[in-house]
Parts: C-alpha cells; structure tokens; sequence
C-alpha cells in the first residue's frame, strides 16, 4: 500500500505526496574507500533537562555516541566538536571538550576509526579579546587539552582572530606557532562568510584569491604539520584552484556542500595525487551517511558511473538544507536524524529546531524521500504528520 501524506506548498495550501518507498543504498560489509570521508557529526540534544535551551547545554550523551558508532560503522570518520555540532551556536566549549572526550573513547571499539576535533578559540568571551596574543593563548589552551586525549586536531577559523587581526602577517603569526607545537598533522578549516558572518575576510582579505594566497604560505611553510585543509566556500571553481596549489601530500577536504559529488571524483588533473581530487569533511555526510558509504565504495572499486548514480541525487537535497541563511543548516541535518528514527525527538540544543520554516521542512522531505534517504519510510511518514500537526495541519 503506498505512504501517502498532505504537506504544504508555497501556493499556502496542501497537496498530497505519495512516498517513493525506495530506502537507502547500503554499502557492504567492511566497505573500502580510497578518499578519507569525515562527516562532521550533530549532537542529540536531551529534552527533558532542567535548563533554558536559550542559555544551557544539555546533551543526550547515549544517543550522540551511537550516532558516532553508526557513522564508524559505514566506514566514515567523525569531524568531532565542528559547526554541525552547533559549536558556536549552543554547543559551548567544556561540552565540546567532554564530546571530544566520550567520541575518542567510544572509537577504540572500531579499529581504524578516524576521529578528528575541532580545535579553536570560542571559549574567549568575543568583546573583551583585544590581542593577537590572546587568540593565540586561546588556541593553545583547546590545543593541549584535546591533545592530552590523544586526539588530532582541526584547527579551526576563530571568530576572534577575524575580529583583531589586522594583517594577513596576524594570521602567519597565530598559524605558525599552532602548527609549529602541533603533535600530528593537523587539519586547517576554511569556513566562509555564509557559514558564520563572523569569519568574513578571513586570512586578512575580503578578497578570496588573496586570502588564498595567505593560507597557502602559512602550508607551505610547514606542509609537514598540515595534514589537509577543508573549505567551506561553496564555490567548486575556487576550491579546485587552490587543490591544484597544494603542497605535494596535502590533501584538499571538500565542505563545499554544493558541488562534493564532482568535487571528490575529481578531474585527474595535477602533479600530484591530491591535486586531482578531494577527500570529504563535510555536514550533508550526517544526513545521507549510507549513500555517501556506498558511492565512496563504488568510487574505490573504479565504478565512477555508481558513484554518480548513488550519490547525485542527494546532491538538491543538501543544496536545500544548505540553503541561505546557512548557518542555520544543521536543524536539517538534525532534523533527517530524527525523521530516520536515530533520535527520538526533533528538539536542538539552542532550540535552534525553530530556525525553518515548515514548508522548507515539506520539501526537505520530499528532496529525501527523491534521494532515496529515507530509512524507515513509514516512520518518517508518521514523524512528518506529527510535525505538521504541531504546525496546525492536520494531514
């Protein structure tokens, strides 16, 4: 019998939907792959503690480690503590450091998991840092406490260095003494304006080329402590330009959450490996995580025609949760979490659930059931309804 469910169109009226059925490609057993592919991974916010979810913190630690466990298990790594973990935007910095702490110990239960944390400057209080100096004691503070675990280091764009720096000289000087400390390859973060506004003209210039220029001194100057760098621009033609710049070894980490299809296949092109494709870092991978599992291993076999099929059509439904204003991407990324039964409930730390509208909800919805991304259609059908029911639509 097919699902079927009214949801709202923009004309302000409703029209009935009737579900694909189709579920998720999954990959097999062991998958392999021949790009590292980090998802950025969200938290499960606990809705049932005493706070003001404005103001407090409060995390659902069981159901956020199994989301870590579920993503190890589809071969992909865990961009620990990042934006889509809402860093910055609720998720404060001692939380951070414990989910830091609790995703490192749950990874020795997978042999060869990749874990990596993000590493910044957000526990200064933004209007009282005046100094370069500051953002580099700040940096170092997070730096020895998420190496003292034992883990690799995401060093990420700080907000407060944007705010002081006067110079890209500013920017040379905080990244040569982190990464001149750095235990392990660490891996640089470019997140742009449309991201987090705070970051505008990051590396010393509102123009991209020249803030390019900047962050590729700063590798080259030390290519053996920089693992890779991810950015987050959303412009394939710039990323592939500064890809084909990168010191021989460093890897290019794809967020453009826009365009990663192309972006991790590759053109070839370039003296180096690396220069001719991108590893993964991204958001969208939390949302479709077993279609991303099984076009990477698809991609590793040397089935690119697969790999396009699988991972395509996923590709309108992250220009959707993407959408502007993008930094409020993760209550989608959350929200397919919940939809796909991983949590039991669509509440956010921050109560940043609020931050979209119900008709973006409905085509969210039907962009994911296109994609073949819903897990438990039936499921979802049930939690699409009671969402609109909240919303006053009775379906």
């Amino acid at each position: 019998m097919a699902l079927t469910l009214q949801l709202p169109v923009a004309a302000r009226g409703l029209q009935t939907y009737t579900l694909s059925g189709s579920t998720p490609v999954r990959p097999p057993p062991s998958v392999k792959f021949n790009r590292i592919a980090y998802s950025a991974a969200h938290v499960v916010a606990d809705p049932l503690a005493v706070i003001d979810p404005w103001v407090g913190c409060a995390i659902d630690w069981d159901s956020t480690i199994a989301y870590r466990r579920h993503l190890w298990s589809l071969g992909l790594g865990v961009a620990e503590a990042m934006d889509t973990a809402q860093r910055g935007m609720g998720l404060d910095w001692p939380t951070s450091l414990e989910l830091i702490r609790r995703s490192l110990d749950a990874a020795r239960d997978f042999p060869g998991a990749l874990v990596a944390s993000g590493c910044g400057t957000d526990h200064l209080v933004l209007d009282e840092v005046k100094t370069v100096d500051e953002v580099i004691a700040g940096y170092e503070d997070q730096m020895a406490a998420i190496e003292k675990l034992g883990g690799k280091l995401i060093v990420m764009a700080s907000r407060a260095l944007a705010r002081v720096a006067k110079s890209p000289a500013d920017y040379e000087r905080v990244y040569d003494r982190i990464l001149s400390q750095a235990k392990q390859p660490v891996v640089l973060h470019w997140l742009g304006e449309m991201f987090d506004p705070a970051l505008a003209g990051y590396w010393g210039s509102s123009n991209v080329e020249k803030a390019m220029d900047t962050a590729l001194g700063i590798i080259n100057a030390h290519p053996d402590k920089v693992d890779g760098i991810k950015i987050s621009l959303l412009d394939k033609e710039k990323e592939i330009a500064m890809r084909r710049r990168l010191p021989a070894g460093v890897r290019m980490y794809t967020g453009d959450d826009f365009n990663y299809a192309e972006l991790i296949a590759g053109d070839g092109q370039g003296s180096d490996l690396f220069h001719g494709q991108s590893d993964a870092l991204l958001g969208i991978f939390d949302a479709i995580a077993p279609a991303a599992s099984a076009a990477l291993g698809e991609l590793a076999q040397g089935n690119v025609e697969k790999f396009h099929a699988i991972l395509g059509p996923t590709v309108p439904l992250s220009r959707h949760i993407f959408a502007a204003p993008t930094r409020f991407y993760k209550t989608g990324v959350v929200f397919m979490a919940w939809l796909n039964g991983h949590q039991s409930h669509f509440t956010m730390v921050g109560g940043q659930q609020s931050t979209r509208s119900l008709q973006h909800f409905a085509e969210l919805f039907r962009l994911a059931d296109a994609a073949n991304l819903l897990e438990q259609p039936e499921l979802a059908v049930q939690r699409m309804k009671t969402l609109l029911s909240i919303h006053g639509v009775e379906s």
